[in-house]
């Protein structure tokens, strides 16, 4: 392609801000913004539509949408596909390689906004303001007895960029902090206090269970029946990382029965098992559940934030380099025989 020629930046996320637009175009980008119908994102859209969106696109900022081998060998032309956000479990990173293709992640966007949700989810549901609302919005002014975070146990499972940032934030409240991780930083977390134990003892000790790990093999159905029965029956689970963590269903018997005392969730297994929806409905129902749309990383702040990285990562690979390192997720140029 020649280097002076325009490029073609498909944008198929919402919230897609006015100063990244520029930023796209003063890299001879032209940007087009998709039109998804009222409520709906991009993970709803068939891949025939993609096509037709993407067919003489260049570069792909995505959401949610399934990016699948099928898919991306129909377009030929895509050269980029940059996530606006950090999961990529939608994404087949093999296929991207395979067909030449590079795809990113925009790490750095949304840590501080999603760590903030979690500390908002874990007082919310201790201090049962949902809870309380109700009751007023009935006309009882009746006074519900929360609990404290202050000098809590607070189990960390999944020490990466937003389970770090949780720690931080938990300083102020002199909380004793339990973690789960795969390879310890021991050095800070004796600088945090953080104590390294295993999935058992943390979910024995804890009153707060709050999940940041990748969704994998290794950690599908994490929180299953018997993970929730080692939990304290006035514990709470927050979980803003993936809905895959957690058996939805046990977690729905479990507070029915109070088996645990509430929960704050900003993902759902019904996000990508539409089976499990009815599970989804009963949860937000109950009045010990805080729930949100998975929206923790949507501030406004967040927002523009991860915009801004999809975009460099795009301006990055048509301009024939390379997002940073730890953007990248698959990097195939070499096999098409790219330098």
């Amino acid at each position: 392609m020649n280097d002076h020629a325009m490029r073609t930046v498909v944008v198929t996320q919402r919230f897609f801000d006015d100063e990244t637009i520029a930023y796209l175009k003063s890299h001879r980008c032209e940007v087009r913004l998709a039109e998804l119908p009222p409520g709906e994102a991009d993970g709803e859209l068939t891949e025939d539509a993609l096509v037709q969106m993407l067919a003489d696109a260049d570069g792909w900022i995505v959401g949610h949408a399934r990016v699948t081998r099928a898919l991306l060998s129909k377009l030929p032309r895509l050269q980029v596909i940059a996530r606006r956000g950090v999961g990529h479990e939608r994404v087949d990173t093999a296929a991207v390689a395979d067909l030449g293709k590079v795809g990113a992640i925009a790490v750095g966007g949304n840590d501080a906004c999603v760590a903030d949700h979690a500390l908002a989810l874990m007082l919310a549901v201790s201090h049962r303001l949902r809870e309380s609302q109700m009751q007023m919005n009935a006309g009882s002014w009746t006074i519900l007895t929360g609990a404290d975070l202050y000098r809590k146990t607070v189990g960390i499972v999944g020490l990466g960029r937003i389970g770090r940032g949780v720690v931080q934030r938990l300083q102020g409240f002199e909380a004793r902090i339990l973690a789960v991780t795969g390879t310890p930083d021991e050095a800070w977390s004796r600088k945090m206090g953080v104590a390294h134990v295993d999935l058992d003892e943390l979910l024995a000790s804890s009153d707060v269970v709050s999940l940041h790990a990748p969704l994998t093999p290794a950690t599908r159905m994490l929180i299953d029946a018997e993970a929730l029965a080692r939990m304290k029956p006035t514990a709470i689970l927050v979980n803003t990382a993936r809905g895959g963590l957690v058996d939805d269903a046990a977690l729905l018997d479990a507070l029915k029965a109070g088996r645990i005392a509430g929960a704050g969730l900003d993902v759902f297994l019904s996000e990508s098992d539409p089976s499990c929806t009815s599970v989804t409905n009963e949860l937000i129902a109950l009045p010990n559940v805080i729930a949100t749309p998975h929206s923790g990383a949507s501030t406004r702040e967040g927002l523009l934030r991860t915009n801004r990285i999809a975009a460099q990562c795009v301006v990055a690979v048509l301009e024939g380099g390379a997002p940073p390192p730890a953007c990248v997720i698959a990097d195939g140029r070499h096999r098409a025989g790219s330098t």
